[in-house]
């Protein structure tokens, strides 16, 4: 078997989200139904993907792999390229399919990912609508990145996560920047090793408290020692949210670094 690496971008307002539910359009279930088609497999391959999106949410840079019984697998990387750009609906493109190198995992070899949400405070261009939410309030971006400082590092982000039996709510948050873009609207740029459940939107929807002035840097920063999610924190719609880029370490690091992800997270839902 040959792995594959698929770098992948979706509109998801049509999308019930990355993962595969019966009975539900989703990025994964058109991928895998389209990848077993295009090759004629009797049965859909399965993808494995860098971030999980949730329903709404789009994406520039997913990235997912798959396993396939490949002869020559170059001419079935370029000829997948070719055949799913045509054969794709307009909401989701894959940019490029190539031949992952040895250790490549898209989900646990990742080191980083990175996403960026986009807030209107003002008139919003309607041809922007499906990819921006609107906020209540002048935003300040100075604000936003002077309080959000306080969240970078490796925290317990439970009051920003929606919880999931087994799983940890612990990430190392190692960059946010708001930035007031030419068009008026802003954009909040995070970026971590992961993010558990509804995290950005989360972190975003207490950012925009401070940055309108309906709450402080302390409230902010109070919120890591909250022991689980906190109803004082809004969750902002899934529409504004975008993946925009997964980080992989060089190539002759991808298995020690998918082997160590791995193991923690066997360790974590042992616990």
């Amino acid at each position: 078997m040959t792995r594959f690496r698929l770098d992948i971008g979706y509109d998801g307002s049509s999308f019930h989200g990355w993962a595969a539910q019966a009975g539900l359009r989703t990025v994964q279930g058109e991928l895998e139904t389209w990848l077993g088609r295009v090759l004629r497999l009797p049965s859909a391959p399965a993808l494995v993907c860098a971030g999980r999106t949730d329903a709404g949410v789009h994406a520039r840079g997913q990235v997912a792999h798959v396993d396939l019984d490949a002869p020559d697998p170059e001419e079935v990387a370029e000829t997948l390229t070719r055949r799913l750009r045509r054969a794709l609906p307009e909401d989701l493109v894959v940019y490029r399919v190539g031949v992952a190198p040895d250790g490549f995992d898209a989900r646990f070899a990742a080191i980083w990912r990175r996403y960026a949400y986009r807030l209107a405070d003002g008139p919003l261009d309607p041809l922007l609508r499906h990819t921006t939410a609107t906020v209540r309030g002048r935003l300040d971006a100075a604000a936003i990145n002077a309080a959000g400082a306080s969240l970078l590092g490796l925290h317990d982000f439970a009051a920003f996560c929606r919880a999931r039996e087994g799983a940890t709510t612990i990430r190392q948050l190692q960059w946010l920047d708001a930035t007031r873009l030419p068009d008026g609207r802003v954009e909040v740029g995070v970026r971590a090793d992961a993010f558990c459940h509804s995290m950005v939107r989360s972190l975003v929807g207490a950012l925009t408290e401070v940055g309108t002035g309906r709450r402080d840097a302390d409230w902010l920063s109070a919120l890591l020692e909250a022991p689980a999610r906190s109803g004082e924190v809004p969750v902002l719609p899934a529409h504004g949210l975008v993946l925009e880029e997964v980080g992989y370490p060089p190539d002759e690091e991808l298995a020690s670094r998918a082997r160590q992800a791995r193991a923690r997270r066997s360790l974590e839902e042992q616990e």
